[in-house]
């Protein structure tokens, strides 16, 4: 079965004003993410996608393979995605800021 290449991009060229998707469990997302970003995990993004922009997404996860999952599913609803290569990882590399749940020390978990 062929698929087609997943939109991506590195975590330092993602605007700022981007709308960001981060679709890791809740756990993770308390360790840490980026201000602002919308968190539905990937296992709800099916039943929630009503809620999404209707925009470009920037789609993040840890590493970037639940979000690369996540951006061929939007892709195929017809929807713009792109995929953050590396995810939170890569972003917290890049030394893009990110915020806690707890406001302790982000961190990526």
């Amino acid at each position: 079965m062929f698929h087609a290449a997943v939109p991506t991009v590195d975590a330092a060229s993602v605007p700022a004003e981007g709308p960001l998707l981060d679709v890791r469990e809740q756990d993770e997302w308390e360790a840490g993410h980026v201000e602002g970003a919308l968190h539905i995990p990937m296992g709800q993004v099916v039943a929630r996608i009503s809620e999404l922009p209707d925009e470009r997404l920037y789609v993040l996860c840890r590493v970037g393979g639940r979000s690369a999952q996540v951006v061929q599913y939007l892709v195929a609803q017809g929807r713009e995605a792109v995929n953050v290569d590396g995810g939170m990882y890569a972003w917290d590399a890049a030394g893009r800021p990110m915020v806690s749940g707890s406001g302790g020390e982000a961190f990526v978990l």
